[in-house]
């Protein structure tokens, strides 16, 4: 299938239907020719990112919206858009490119109508883009629910976060210490001549200077490293496993945590992997696999205990709920499509459902990490002192670290906060049973 074609088909699903990207993509590719990949993937995410300035320049260009039927000519309008703004693609080539496109799709009609659209923006670029920059949608390319609740929640903080949204994350290690000590991988990634440097705050995180395979890496299939965020990476350094205990990772998949957990205690007793959804727990079973690693892993629902748990107390809890995952936009562009302003309080209710089943799971002197990738109040400080405020006996453990911003409860961490250590945004608060 033509690349840009398939690209705007791509992105259709993810506007239309609301389908993911990770769900999108892997069907996609399979149309794509191999040599095109890389461009239909830089395409898809591109234009996932930058949606709602260039979606408002094409309003400016079109008298009128194009027909139902029609509206993956409306998306390849939007790769072409992309393409002359953001990337380096000579404008002639973009343009020709994506009109041939228009005549693969058999709509011989769009050839000469996305012609002349192109190149009006080709042309006006400079000023609508000043005129987008009126609208703080479009200013800021992101929802304008999600850009009023930044403000609210992170008055000195908002612009900053939506940068970030509009960035691209680094590729970002984590050593398994069980295999090698950091300073050892670095210098075989060195050896390989992969650049990287060590990420502060994280005792295994390696960020390279530019993205690659992972299955470039040295050791990777081996499992000598993974790939993992260095804000994710903290989870596990927070949760401080010890020698013998009994651990719950509730909402596990895809194991990234759990791998950690694991890693970082080998002396464990018990990990108890859980998820709901069956065919994302076969990931966790696949990452442990290539780490050499086991744990227990079980297909629930973390909020109906009854259904799973065996009646044994854990000396430690991992949970890191379902969210708005506003903290990695930067990683997935089409959170910005697909989460709705109406998603946050049935999130926030599933949220509380969770916390409030696996506290009594917790061992007395027990610790419960409860986790988001989320830049939301509600869902992370408001949600934990709702929590702490019906249950005397959980006690806040203050996290003293200097990553992130310290909450009333807890601490997040803004995507992209620190110069020398780049990581996506998380909230964190450990509590302890009295």
């Amino acid at each position: 299938m033509n690349t840009r074609l398939a690209a705007a088909r791509a992105i259709l699903q993810v506007v239309q239907e609301g389908q993911s990207l990770n769900r999108v993509i892997p069907a996609s590719l399979t149309k794509v020719a191999e040599k095109d990949r890389a461009l239909f993937q830089e395409l898809v995410y591109g234009v996932a990112r930058w949606y709602y300035r260039l979606a408002f320049c094409m309003q400016q260009l079109v008298d009128k919206p194009l027909k139902a039927k029609d509206q993956d000519m409306a998306m390849l309008i939007l790769v072409g858009c992309y393409q002359l703004a953001y990337m380096r693609i000579k404008p002639h080539a973009a343009v020709n490119e994506t009109v041939k496109a228009a005549g693969a799709a058999r709509k011989n009609w769009a050839t000469k109508f996305i012609n002349g659209v192109l190149r009006n923006f080709q042309r006006e670029q400079e000023a609508l883009f000043k005129q987008a920059d009126e609208s703080l949608e479009a200013r800021w390319a992101h929802p304008d629910w999600l850009i009023e609740q930044l403000q609210q929640d992170w008055p000195d903080h908002w612009e900053s976060i939506l940068d970030a949204g509009n960035g691209r994350a680094p590729m970002t290690l984590r050593n398994n210490q069980q295999r090698q000590t950091r300073a050892e991988y670095l210098a075989q990634l060195t050896e390989a001549g992969i650049e990287s440097t060590l990420l502060p705050f994280t005792e295994q995180g390696i960020q390279l200077a530019q993205p690659i395979d992972a299955m470039a890496l040295p050791g990777f299939a081996e499992g000598r490293v993974s790939v993992q965020d260095g804000g994710a990476q903290l989870a596990a350094q927070l949760l401080d496993v010890q020698p013998g205990m009994r651990v719950l990772d509730a909402c596990a998949a895809p194991g990234g945590k759990t791998g950690h957990i694991l890693e970082r205690q080998p002396g464990i007793a018990e990990l108890v992997a859980l998820d709901i959804d069956e065919t994302r727990l076969a990931s966790v079973k696949d990452n442990l696999a290539r780490l050499g690693l086991e744990a227990r892993l079980v297909a629930a629902d973390a909020s109906d205990s009854g259904s799973w748990w065996d009646g044994r107390l854990f000396d430690r809890i991992l949970l890191d709920v379902p969210c708005s995952a506003t903290g990695v936009i930067r990683r997935h562009p089409d959170i910005k499509l697909l989460r709705k302003a109406d998603d946050i309080g049935a999130l926030l209710k599933r949220q509380a459902a969770i916390l409030e089943a696996v506290w009594p799971l917790l061992a007395s002197g027990g610790s419960l990490l409860y986790a988001t990738c989320s830049l939301l109040a509600a869902e992370n400080v408001l949600q934990v002192q709702r929590f702490c405020a019906a249950h005397k006996d959980a006690e806040e453990v203050r996290l003293g670290q200097e990553w992130g911003v310290a909450c009333t409860i807890g601490r997040q961490l803004l995507p992209a906060q620190h110069d020398t250590a780049d990581m996506d945004g998380f909230y964190y608060a450990l509590l302890r049973k009295a």
